[in-house]
């Protein structure tokens, strides 16, 4: 014959366990929403002056000051939480508008220290909104640094209007291309 108070107690065992196993589960999944996504917008400088063939370190022309402007245009409703850039003027310039307006300062990084760059913003920027300008050569570099596969084989020297968005969440990294400003060719400047 059983005692119903044992039948009781291995209900209540049982149900123990039950609601541990269940909070354990809940946690699991907190924690796995809990991981931030981030938004990252990355883009070649503008177009840069040619005048001087001996400048290393040139200013935008003026169709790279527009293609800066349509930049602003284009992300200033976005909310973009920092602006990081190399160490060379086309590439601040092409950030300014968008960091005037929004009163962001813009931050460099190393060109070749890339995939510790991503790192670092991958491991203590979730949950915030990036833009990166780089150049023709590390663009696409970074996209892959992101872990994520270059959406175009390459970016030619005259090309200027590729932007392309990565939402990046944990490992998982989604990729959209897009163009801004206006069309151009480095001849026609």
């Amino acid at each position: 014959m059983s005692n119903p108070k044992t039948g009781v107690r291995l209900n209540l065992r049982k149900m123990k366990k039950l609601i541990l196993l269940f909070a354990l589960a809940l946690g699991l999944q907190q924690s796995l929403y809990a991981q931030k996504t981030l938004k990252v917008w990355i883009v070649r400088h503008a177009e840069k002056d040619i005048s001087n063939p001996a400048d290393k370190d040139p200013d935008l022309s003026p169709a790279g000051a527009e293609r800066a402007e349509a930049l602003k245009k284009e992300l200033k409703g976005q909310k973009i939480d920092s602006i990081f850039s190399t160490d060379y003027k086309r590439t601040k310039l092409t950030g300014f508008p968008l960091a005037d307006i929004t009163g962001i300062s813009i931050q460099t990084y190393e060109p070749s220290k890339v995939a510790a760059f991503v790192k670092s913003l991958k491991e203590h920027a979730g949950g915030k909104k990036v833009l990166i300008i780089g150049h023709s050569n590390t663009v696409l570099e970074l996209i892959e640094a992101f872990g994520a596969k270059r959406p175009v084989p390459a970016i030619s020297d005259d090309e200027y209007d590729y932007l392309f968005s990565l939402t990046v969440k944990g490992d998982k990294v989604d990729v959209k291309t897009d163009k801004y400003g206006a069309k151009r060719k480095a001849e026609s400047l």
